[in-house]
């Protein structure tokens, strides 16, 4: 079953699946309006209904079919339909809402205009509240099912990237940022000495950009995104070139975009588009925004925090005894050090043990991580399960060296060993919560965690926290790549 559907969903011909689509948002458009009426007319939810303003089904039947017309083309010019278009499932689903919205509004003007017949507006207000319900909701179940076939490594759509350096680093964090796009990254390839020949997290080096012709008969991939500098225009040519003999119809990324959209500013000089780019997204008002969304929600936190680290406290001199907080000099914003609380996890004297577990390492990369260190107490492991160890960095939070949602902050050592890209996610306060916690945490490789605090730092917005600070909870509870 999961197969098929699988099939289905990398169907070569979308026009069926266009079909389908249009054909369920028109019924359930239908379907809005049904229950619209129901609500007001038999119901009568929220506000009675006088006897002398009853209206039978029949009399809306007319604006239910016109809102079918309406919506389907609203849809279309609001590009609910455009095919090749990545969008998320709230991005969507707030495309149906604007749409569904003007839908209600030009109904409701053409009755206004055309037909002065007493009609009860909150028909088409829960009309709408319906839409987008009704319409979000099937989209809803489309995402789920496309989660369903990834989770069981069905439906994913093979990608290879022809280049590296800042271009095709871009592209990774947005690949590993975004997995609802369904790309299976088979690995990339290097444009010849342009960065050290290894691979990055778990995105292969398959080789130079010379062996594209082998590699696309060997892998066979689905997309081809070609990310190579200006400096390479004959080796852009002639990948073009190789792609289209093996009828692969490659993608391009330009090379004005070696930065992302968020950080381009647009001027015009007497009609003259002038370009430049802006700093890192956290700046600014964007900074005072976020510091003051870190105090207030440090506000909501701050009694339970208490209660908590107060029982965590106690339990901690209860087992081992000696202090209870650890604290830690760590790497804050543009690399700045900082003192970083936490409850203590391990045996008083962990640090003069550290040479006895050097060799259980399990992280891949720069930064130490033991699975099962055998230094951790009994009640330290189920701290760092639930992550409840970093309680104490409420404290970081209002002295303003971290914030509740950003990268890990790294240790002196760790940042010593940065690769010059890697530099890029000091240009941000370092979190308690982030990108790289809520998608894998410990499982994930340090080049993988990187790329997810830069695609953080160039994208934030209240919305990207909003969804962090929401996929925390169930990371947190279901202890997903906790140790």
């Amino acid at each position: 079953m999961l197969a098929r559907l699988a099939a289905f969903n990398r169907a070569e011909d979308p026009r069926l699946r266009q079909i389908l689509l249009r054909s369920a948002d028109a019924a359930l458009t239908l379907l809005a309006f049904v229950l619209a009426y129901i609500v007001r007319y038999q119901l009568e939810w929220f506000k009675d209904v006088e006897p002398i303003h009853v209206q039978t089904f029949r009399a809306y039947l007319p604006s239910a079919l016109s809102l079918v017309v309406v919506q389907l083309a609203a849809f279309q010019l609001a590009g609910v339909y455009r095919n090749g278009q990545i969008r998320g499932w709230l991005h969507e689903t707030w495309t149906v809402a604007n749409a569904s919205t003007l839908t209600i509004l030009v109904l409701i003007m053409g009755h206004l205009f055309f037909n002065p017949q007493l009609y009860s507006r909150l028909v088409f207000l829960y009309t709408a509240i319906m839409m987008t319900g009704l319409l979000g909701g099937l989209r809803l179940g489309l995402w789920a099912v496309r989660r369903l076939l990834y989770s069981h490594g069905l439906g994913h759509e093979k990608v290879l990237l022809v280049g590296t350096g800042e271009l095709g680093l871009m592209l990774m964090r947005n690949i590993v940022a975004q997995p609802d796009l369904g790309w299976h990254l088979l690995g990339f390839l290097d444009e010849e000495g342009e960065v050290p020949p290894r691979d990055i997290g778990r995105f292969r080096l398959l080789g130079s950009v010379s062996d594209l012709p082998r590699i696309l008969r060997d892998l066979r991939p689905d997309r081809v995104i070609i990310c190579l500098p200006q400096s390479h225009a004959e080796l852009l040519q002639q990948s073009l070139e190789t792609c289209r003999d093996q009828g692969i119809q490659p993608q391009v990324v330009p090379n004005l975009f070696q930065v992302t959209r968020n950080q381009i500013k647009l001027d015009t000089l007497q009609g003259v588009p002038l370009l430049s780019e802006q700093p890192i997204s956290i700046t600014g008002w964007n900074y005072w925004l976020k510091r003051l969304a870190d105090l207030v929600l440090f506000v909501i936190l701050m009694v339970p925090s208490l209660i908590v680290g107060a029982v965590i406290a106690i339990a901690i001199k209860l087992e081992s005894g000696g202090p209870v907080i650890y604290t830690q000099t760590r790497v804050g914003r543009h690399g700045n050090p900082i003192r970083v609380f936490k409850f203590r996890t391990m045996v008083s004297d962990a640090d003069t043990r550290l040479d006895e577990v050097a060799d259980l390492d399990n992280a891949q990369g720069i930064y130490f991580k033991i699975k099962d260190d055998p230094r951790c107490t009994r009640v330290g492991r189920f701290l760092r399960s639930f992550s409840l160890d970093e309680v104490p960095q409420f404290i970081n939070v209002v002295r303003g060296d971290m914030s509740f949602i950003g990268p890990r902050p790294g240790l002196p050592a760790e940042v010593e060993r940065y690769e010059p890209w890697h530099q890029k996610r000091l240009a941000v306060f370092p979190g308690i919560t982030g990108l790289w916690q809520v998608s894998g945490r410990s499982d994930l490789t340090f080049d993988e965690m990187v790329l997810l605090d830069i695609y953080y730092a160039e994208n934030w917005n209240l919305g990207l926290d909003l969804s962090i600070a929401l996929r925390t909870i169930p990371t947190v509870l279901l202890r997903r790549g906790a140790y």
